[in-house]
């Protein structure tokens, strides 16, 4: 079999230069539309006749519109980070040619309308999870931080020798190692829930394994590399029954469905913006108010104190007793920017539009022969995130996102996805994963199972 390999390279399609005096708000090859996502997009169906939710939304995304070694750019790689619509960007170039200045600190134009802009979105975020007030948001460097908040100032105040923190295989490294090395210094103990024959969480075992021992659960949302998701609302029940807390790991649910924090009744939940549409640098703890007033500060400095002495100092109320330093205001801005543009179209319409392309993705790469798939099939009662983590036979991992990428132009990621425990426990050292977000398509995945079954044939060419 004769292939030709390309080099890597890419272009954008329609470049147009950035003119940072241009009254449009340019920025790369393409101009700034409005703030909020296209009519088409926000009102009615996910779908307009054969126009999907991914065709409206994608005029939005500038860095979509160009090609990678000589093929249109294909993006599933949205597990990892999602791409940011102009209005988010907008919003950005705003702050900073606008009213950059620090917040909290002076009484000058441009720092009150930094404070107003900063602490607007931190109002958007409790609104977009529903918590009680907008003291309940704790704006961090990323989710893993505000796992690490957690795991420092609630964890080493309240864990003893033998109690116990409850967690699945399927964990992210953020939601392990902290609560490793918190139970090193407490000499709490980590217990963990196997998966079933269908490659999910065993519910049924950690309903079994609560008990009152148990202190803290710690589960995400959804799988990042499984797709599965679990009874977050049951599993926080049974928790509050032993006089447990639950601190969920949200960064694949909260970008992709409505995610209600009273309905579910969770102590702690965290989830980061770059997977949301919005910047990087940025992420947020949600915790129930009462805990949040009993917990101790994470880290010392401005800002997050009352009255400083000498010997000694107070410290301020949360959410400001969590949030030591400059903030990443431009950041916090950025992610309020997110929000708004997300609440335009819809997270019920969002979520309705990535089940279908879920399901369309997942049997796709089913028929593609020598292909596993991890975690459940999808049916009528069995819900499948739009992400699929896979392997095909004989050929690496990384193999094939290297192909995938140098000769179509096709981004997905491969390696352990920060599930080393999960990948070990499937057998395997790596994975492929496709993740996909509510601007892709369904030709995004056909270009995808195309490029795909090219790549098997090249590396199958060599046996």
């Amino acid at each position: 079999m004769a292939s030709v390999l390309k080099f890597p390279s890419f272009r954008f399609l329609n470049p147009n230069p950035i003119s940072p005096t241009s009254a449009s708000g340019q920025v790369g090859f393409r101009r700034f539309s409005c703030s909020a996502p296209s009519s088409a997009a926000v009102e009615g169906d996910s779908s307009i006749g054969s126009v999907s939710l991914g065709h409206l939304t994608r005029p939005d995304f500038p860095i979509l519109h160009q090609e990678v070694n000589g093929s249109k750019l294909v993006y599933l790689d949205n597990a990892a980070t999602s791409q940011k619509p102009t209005a988010v960007l907008k919003a950005l170039q705003n702050y900073y040619e606008g009213y950059n200045s620090n917040v909290h600190r002076g009484i000058h134009f441009l720092s009150a309308k930094a404070t107003d802009e900063y602490e607007s979105a931190r109002r958007k975020v409790a609104a977009f999870i529903n918590a009680s007030e907008p003291g309940e948001i704790i704006f961090t460097r990323n989710a893993t931080e505000a796992i690490n908040l957690v795991a420092y100032s609630w964890g080493l105040s309240n864990l003893k020798p033998e109690d116990e923190i409850v967690l699945t295989v399927a964990e992210h490294h953020s939601a392990i190692v902290p609560w490793q090395l918190v139970a090193q210094k407490t000499g709490a103990i980590l217990k963990f829930v196997n998966l079933t024959e269908d490659e999910v969480p065993d519910v049924e075992k950690l309903k079994e394994m609560i008990s009152r021992k148990t202190k803290l659960l710690v589960v995400h949302h959804i799988s990042n590399v499984l797709a599965s998701a679990l009874p977050i609302y049951d599993i926080v029940h049974w928790a509050h029954a032993v006089g447990a807390k639950v601190l969920v790991d949200a960064c694949q649910s909260v970008p992709h469905m409505a995610v209600d924090v009273q309905r579910l009744d969770a102590d702690f939940l965290v989830a980061s913006s770059h997977k949301m549409c919005g910047p990087t640098g940025i992420g947020f703890l949600y915790g129930k108010s009462d805990l949040l007033f009993a917990m101790p500060p994470f880290l010392g400095g401005g800002e997050m104190i009352s009255d400083v002495f000498l010997d000694h100092s107070t410290f301020a109320e949360p959410p400001s007793r969590f949030e030591a330093g400059t903030p990443a205001i431009g950041e916090a801005i950025g992610l309020g920017a997110a929000i708004d543009y997300l609440s335009a179209i819809g997270m019920q319409k969002i979520h309705d539009y990535e089940v279908d392309l879920a399901n369309y993705l997942y049997e796709s790469l089913r028929s593609v022969p020598g292909v596993h798939v991890y975690g459940p099939a999808p049916s009528q009662t069995v819900f499948r995130a739009a992400l699929c983590s896979f392997n095909v036979e004989n050929i690496h991992p990384t193999d094939i996102a290297t192909f995938l990428d140098q000769q179509h132009g096709v981004a997905i990621r491969s390696g352990h996805h920060c599930a080393q425990p999960l990948h070990r426990y499937l057998g395997v050292s790596a994975s492929a994963r496709a993740s996909l977000h509510f601007y892709n398509t369904k030709e995004d995945v056909d270009a995808f199972i195309h490029a795909l079954v090219d790549t098997i044939n090249f590396f199958s060419s060599f046996k």
